[in-house]
């Protein structure tokens, strides 16, 4: 829980585009000093250029969450410039589709690496400087908040790998919550878990490391139906990352552990959970759109 963001300091990653950089412009606006990491130097540039220019303090640091030793360089350089951050926010992320035995082991590695292990690395690195501030100063508030999303409490089919990566976050979040409960009661955490907002995640393969770059292999049908599907359903989406950022804040004043970008999908998790407690097998989840799962498996089985 933060109560008061002014002359506080921001880490986000992701922070070139999407939710973290409206989360960016919201932390400005409240007065805090931003460190923005990502991993695209011109997306980064141009991010950086406009939060200084509405009065921020801002460090920019380019990193790949998933490399451990890049993560703890900018909590090094985070340290050194502003001290123990109070607001974290694990957000950088990367999408892929396509049916779960059709992803290659560069596929697994790349989508875990980020959104998993980045995750892993922000918490690492940043948790312990925030307990220490906690102990020093009996003021300090922090909050950490990790991006997950609806594939992190659903699994809609044809998107295995990052279902995967974003169940993991949730895992992760809830856990660091309750940890954080057993040791302090001025650093707490939340997992956002947006639906579809119009982000650049559905083109995340832009910024794909040439080390999992797949020179030679064409995406398969099913992969390029789920490209096909991620684009449409992303641009589509009615809720702007704006919108999302302003959630993330009003949880961290509030102290709320789910951030749902889209509380009526909360349904269909229901329906999930409904599912494990009387051993029922997984409920189509498209039943409240079955045209969506109908063309797909038209698409999938026609020759």
């Amino acid at each position: 829980m933060i109560t008061d963001f002014n002359n506080k300091t921001a880490v986000l990653t992701g922070a070139g585009s999407g939710f973290g950089l409206e989360c960016a412009r919201i932390a400005a606006r409240l007065g805090m000093n931003v460190v923005m990491a990502d991993v695209q130097q011109d997306a980064l540039d141009n991010a950086a250029a406009e939060i200084s220019a509405l009065g921020a303090q801002v460090l920019p640091f380019k990193l790949d969450v998933s490399k451990a030793d890049q993560v703890e360089a900018l909590g090094a350089a985070a340290f050194e410039r502003f001290g123990a951050p109070h607001f974290v926010f694990n957000n950088a992320g990367v999408g892929s589709g396509g049916l779960i035995w059709e992803n290659t082991l560069k596929d697994w590695e790349w989508v875990i690496g980020v959104n998993v292990m980045g995750v892993a690395h922000g918490v690492r690195v940043f948790t312990p400087m925030m307990l220490d501030a906690a102990k020093k100063d009996p003021g300090y508030q922090g909050h950490i908040v990790n991006t997950a999303s609806m594939a992190g409490l659903l699994n809609a089919p044809n998107m295995g790998v990052y279902n995967v990566s974003k169940h993991a976050v949730v895992a992760l979040s809830e856990t660091l919550y309750q940890d954080l409960r057993l040791v302090t009661d001025q650093v707490s955490a939340s997992v956002l878990c947006p639906f579809f907002v119009p982000t650049g995640i559905s083109q995340s393969h832009r910024n794909r490391p040439d080390e999992f770059k797949q020179r030679g292999i064409k995406p398969t049908k099913s992969q390029m139906i789920g490209q096909a599907m991620s684009d449409k359903a992303v641009t589509s989406g009615k809720v702007s990352a704006a919108d999302v950022a302003q959630m993330v804040f009003d949880a961290i004043e509030q102290d709320r552990f789910y951030v749902y970008s889209h509380p009526k999908a909360i349904a269909s998790v229901q329906t999930r959970l409904e599912d494990i407690m009387m051993a029922r097998n997984p409920t189509d989840p498209f039943a409240h759109k079955p045209e969506i799962g109908l063309k797909l498996k038209e698409e999938l089985r026609a020759a």
